[in-house]
């Protein structure tokens, strides 16, 4: 881990990739499209707690190592850095399953400004870390998945609504989300007729 992010007394960026994006639930002055070079997200988690349980595990992202990902930063100012890194904490390392990092990130502005984000690794070597899961796979632990922050089906199709929103289209996520809500659609229409 770096230096302890609390102690700073500058303003802090979040890089966020998943739920982050569309759920931030801390409060910042200034959200903006990033790019992170390095890394790439990937349903390469499973979930004990949020998105499922240790009996059926859900699948949730990680920044895997190697190309990169666009994502959304958000500026924290200084007063609000410690509160937002306990929350993040209690939030992203219920299990300890991220590496919590600050790695240089692109701002989608002007000047392209490259500034220092807080970001949250996946760590490999967890028992936790799923690696790369075929689509069949990654369909079976989304579609059992289900935790204290809701259905894992959710997460995964929030994620994808955010990336479209960005413009953003990453083939895997978006066909597994096209899966889960043809699922879900075939068995909504069975209830209305029975």
């Amino acid at each position: 881990m770096d230096p302890d992010p609390v102690h700073a007394a500058e303003e802090l960026w979040v890089f966020a990739y998943g739920s982050l994006m569309w759920r931030p639930d801390f409060p910042y002055v200034e959200r903006l499209e990033a790019r992170l070079v390095g890394a790439h997200r990937a349903l390469c988690v499973y979930s004990f707690v949020h998105r499922g349980t240790p009996e059926r595990p859900g699948l949730v992202l990680g920044l895997d190592r190697g190309g990169t990902c666009r994502g959304i930063a958000y500026r924290v100012t200084a007063a609000a850095r410690a509160d937002t890194v306990t929350y993040l904490r209690a939030r992203e390392q219920v299990t300890s399953v991220y590496r919590e990092c600050l790695r240089p990130i692109r701002l989608k502005r002007e000047d392209e400004a490259r500034v220092q984000a807080l970001c949250y690794m996946v760590d490999r070597g967890h028992a936790q870390y799923a690696g790369r899961l075929s689509l069949e796979q990654q369909l079976h632990h989304v579609r059992q998945g289900h935790g204290q922050s809701g259905a894992n089906r959710d997460y995964v199709i929030a994620t994808v609504a955010a990336l479209e929103q960005l413009g953003y289209r990453e083939t895997e996520l978006h066909l597994l989300a096209e899966r889960l809500a043809g699922t879900h659609e075939a068995s909504a229409r069975g209830a209305a007729v029975s």
